[in-house]
């Protein structure tokens, strides 16, 4: 049986370009067809794909069919289900991935690509964990971290840094990381010896870690590559953003489409979330109708935790 709405409101591109490309409008509301759940969405949080597939820094690796509405990590609450056999029910509390579409009152997923929040946990603090748990522990494994050695983990402060942080504390993981001064108490929290950033990094890092460092994992750029080279073999570093890493040697991983993005690669952490056993934190906050502040916000960088967009009532 298809369900019937009103329009809803999007922020909708229709062309390549700067933050005025995003348009705030109304738009049909998808229908899901079977093996298809809509879900209510409650936020959305942001990543640095959406402002690069926007600008059109990855026309040539990502080509899009204007008009798109971008957004692939959501929170909200399951509105409609399509036939098939899943265990989802309307009023469903989830958060996971989308294929796109996120920047919408309502999205369409797969019963696979969300996972069940527990009542303990806001739909604001979890929409900031599948994307960065599911790239943390990618890298990781690529990374082929063992216990016992030492990891330095560069913007530790931030989604996936954190998430890679907790993820490798209590592990038998010596974990340092780099952050500005003001998120140093917060990385010692999650189980990471903190350092600084940039010139200063070097310095710091001989003085906690006198030993040096197994391995290394980029998740912050800013020159950071190149500044740990001569410490670390190139094949014993990772890079999640440094697109020019590989021709320096060290590869980097770019993680699957959202085709291939699912809810088994962060579903454990919520409930350690809810018991607070694992941190969450939002870097600010916006809501829809300003996407474009949001974006020029992640843009910059240098932000603890995880930018997310207000989409439905704040006290879902």
């Amino acid at each position: 049986m298809r369900c019937i709405i009103a329009p809803m409101f999007a922020q909708v591109i229709s062309r390549y370009g700067d933050h005025d490309v995003l348009e705030y409008t109304e738009i049909p509301t998808p229908t899901p067809g079977p093996g298809e759940i809509r879900i209510r969405v409650a936020y959305v949080a942001l990543n640095a794909i959406e402002w690069k597939i926007r600008s059109g820094l990855l026309a040539d690796i990502l080509p899009q069919n204007f008009p798109v509405i971008l957004g692939n990590e959501i929170s909200g609450i399951v509105d409609h289900v399509g036939d098939g056999d899943h265990d989802f029910r309307v009023g469903d509390r989830v958060a996971g991935f989308v294929r796109g579409g996120g920047d919408a009152e309502y999205v369409l997923t797969t019963p696979n690509r969300v996972a069940i929040v527990p009542d303990e946990l806001p739909l604001r603090n979890a929409v900031t964990i599948p994307q960065g748990v599911e790239t943390a522990r990618r890298a990781l494994a690529e990374l082929a971290v063992s216990a016992g050695e030492t990891v330095l983990v560069n913007g530790a402060a931030g989604a996936v840094g954190s998430a890679a942080v907790q993820l490798l504390a209590g592990s038998g993981t010596k974990v340092v990381g780099t952050a500005r001064p003001e998120n140093h108490a917060y990385l010692r929290r999650l189980g990471a010896t903190p350092i600084e950033y940039g010139d200063a990094m070097l310095d710091q890092l001989a003085t906690v870690a006198p030993d040096g460092v197994d391995r290394a994992l980029d998740c912050g750029g800013r020159g950071f590559v190149r500044r740990i080279l001569p410490l670390v073999p190139a094949n014993r570093i990772l890079t999640v953003v440094d697109l020019d890493a590989p021709a320096l040697g060290v590869p980097i991983t770019m993680g699957p489409g959202p085709l291939e993005l699912f809810a088994d690669s962060f579903r454990d952490v919520l409930p350690r979330a809810a018991a607070n056993e694992f941190a969450t934190e939002i870097a600010a906050e916006f809501p829809l109708r300003e996407l474009a502040e949001a974006q020029k916000m992640n843009e910059h960088g240098h932000f603890r935790g995880k930018i997310i967009v207000r989409v439905g009532a704040p006290d879902q």
